[in-house]
């Protein structure tokens, strides 16, 4: 279980509890550099469609947002299926720490949009970074509006909507998608709502937590030395819309996988020896 630190919150974990997960659950070396490099992780038909559709009806039902996490059993149970705890082990270590949520609602036929912002970004942490997951019970097409997001903006900190004058970035992603999709995202990612311009109501949940312990070697990492992490980590971060400062981004992005990997000696050009001594 999740252990909650919020007042309102009954349900407690005790302090001494094991609550990890089966390694073949947890986050994989893989997912931890697309994590890193990208900011998020879109993970598909990781709930079941019994479930979703469950959370679905709690959804109209109308409980207010702020007291969906309070209220539903149906999804605090998503949050308790074995691989979404295995992602969250795997960023946040076994007892992460509730810090808030809210079921966001956009009516049909809402026509307007945030302004990008980031949340809550007012953080004087270097590296360690909290997690919002994104969990869509229903399908999410894009002309309903699902949250616009700017890959690799994590690792470049804003303040709440210092960023509200932009309008559309090089490189944005509408994160369309599936019934049972859950999207783990870093907590200086940029993003804002859509317009919807369907006939149906858009519901998307969001719950952010702590790390509950420092973010090094939490994860899987039987596949670190693979090629297709070290395409993600070498190749795959360069943006063009981070301009000349691409290279400050690549030393960032070299500083935070350093952290999660709880490996200091990797080289921040990638370009030598990727890594100098076993995790």
């Amino acid at each position: 279980m999740i252990t909650y630190q919020d007042e309102f919150l009954e349900q407690k974990t005790p302090a001494d509890a094991d609550i990890g997960v089966d390694k073949k659950y947890l986050l994989t070396a893989t997912q931890m550099a697309r994590f890193v490099t990208d900011g998020f992780l879109m993970v598909e038909n990781i709930v079941p469609e019994q479930l979703n559709e469950a959370v679905y009806r709690d959804e109209k039902s109308g409980i207010p947002g702020y007291r969906f996490w309070k209220e539903s059993d149906n999804i605090r149970a998503v949050f308790e299926l074995p691989r979404v705890k295995g992602i969250i082990q795997g960023l946040l270590g076994k007892k992460p720490v509730y810090d808030h949520s809210f079921l966001h609602v956009v009516a049909a036929g809402k026509t307007t949009a945030q302004n990008w912002h980031a949340d809550s970004i007012i953080d004087l942490r270097p590296l360690a970074f909290d997690v919002q997951s994104f969990y869509f019970s229903h399908d999410t097409p894009k002309e309903m509006g699902p949250t616009l997001i700017l890959p690799g903006s994590h690792l470049r900190k804003v303040n709440t909507e210092s960023i509200g004058r932009y309008k559309n970035i090089v490189g944005q992603r509408q994160l369309v998608a599936k019934a049972g999709t859950i999207v783990f995202m870093h907590h200086g990612i940029w993003h804002c709502a859509q317009p919807n311009f369907t006939e149906q109501t858009r519901y998307v949940f969001k719950l952010r937590l702590q790390p509950g312990e420092e973010q090094r070697g939490l994860f899987n990492t039987d596949d670190i030395r693979s090629e297709e992490v070290s395409k993600i980590i070498n190749k795959d971060g360069y943006r063009e819309w981070q301009g000349n400062e691409a290279r400050l981004e690549h030393n960032r992005r070299a500083a935070l996988w350093r952290y999660v990997t709880g490996n200091d000696t990797v080289d921040e050009s990638f370009e030598k020896s990727f890594y100098r001594m076993s995790i």
